[in-house]
């Protein structure tokens, strides 16, 4: 799944698309990537999603969507099962950039992505051959931080809604991680089909299940 908007005030500068990913670590829920290219105005106070107050975040995300262009991709617990977290990673990535690059119908000089890793090289479907893995990449580049921030707010909102469907597991203050709260209602619930089979906490749990059956 993956969505984009097109252009605003992009100019005539080289394009250069900021890519970061929510979602990398929890046991439940999907990883999401987005792309984003820095329009005028550009929004202001850009950061590493982290380092913003939830307030903060919920803030910027509507500036970015409407000030700038963005792709957003999603791959969903299943997927992330078949490909394993890190493939699935440069995989949603790679979806991101792509649906962006397709809405601007233009290509980038230049993607900048958080960590230490890229989708060139990795990915069958990555064209981009001037992509740079910035570490802290959130907290240098504007571009990178739009991207956390939309990466973040998006995937915190899909995992808001799916505890609505799975109460019990606290994804609406956890967002999927390993918390207390969450590896004590796997023990006791069990896992749900939004759970990583393939993370080690939720495989113990279904042994347990089975085990108990």
């Amino acid at each position: 799944m993956f969505s984009a908007t097109p252009h605003k005030g992009l100019g005539t500068a080289p394009l250069v698309v900021g890519v970061d990913e929510a979602g990398r670590g929890p046991l439940a829920g999907p990883v999401v990537a987005a792309a984003v290219v820095l329009c005028k105005p550009c929004p202001g106070g850009l950061d590493d999603s982290k380092k913003l107050s939830a307030k903060r975040r919920a803030a910027l995300e509507p500036q970015i969507r409407e000030r700038c262009a963005w792709g957003l991709a999603v791959i969903e617990p299943a997927e992330i099962d078949r490909l394993n977290i890190f493939h699935a990673t440069m995989r949603a990535m790679t979806l991101a950039v792509a649906r962006l690059v397709e809405t601007l119908g233009c290509e980038p000089e230049t993607v900048l992505i958080d960590g230490n890793m890229t989708p060139h090289g990795r990915q069958s479907d990555w064209r981009w051959a001037d992509a740079r893995a910035i570490v802290g990449g959130d907290g240098k580049e504007r571009c990178i931080g739009a991207a956390s921030i939309l990466a973040k707010e998006y995937r915190d909102r899909l995992m808001r809604e799916a505890a609505l469907r799975h109460p019990g597991y606290g994804w609406d203050r956890n967002a999927g991680y390993g918390t207390a709260e969450h590896l004590e209602a796997l023990r006791t619930r069990g896992p749900t089909p939004l759970h990583r089979r393939s993370f080690a906490p939720v495989a113990q749990a279904d042994l347990f299940a089975e085990s108990a059956a």
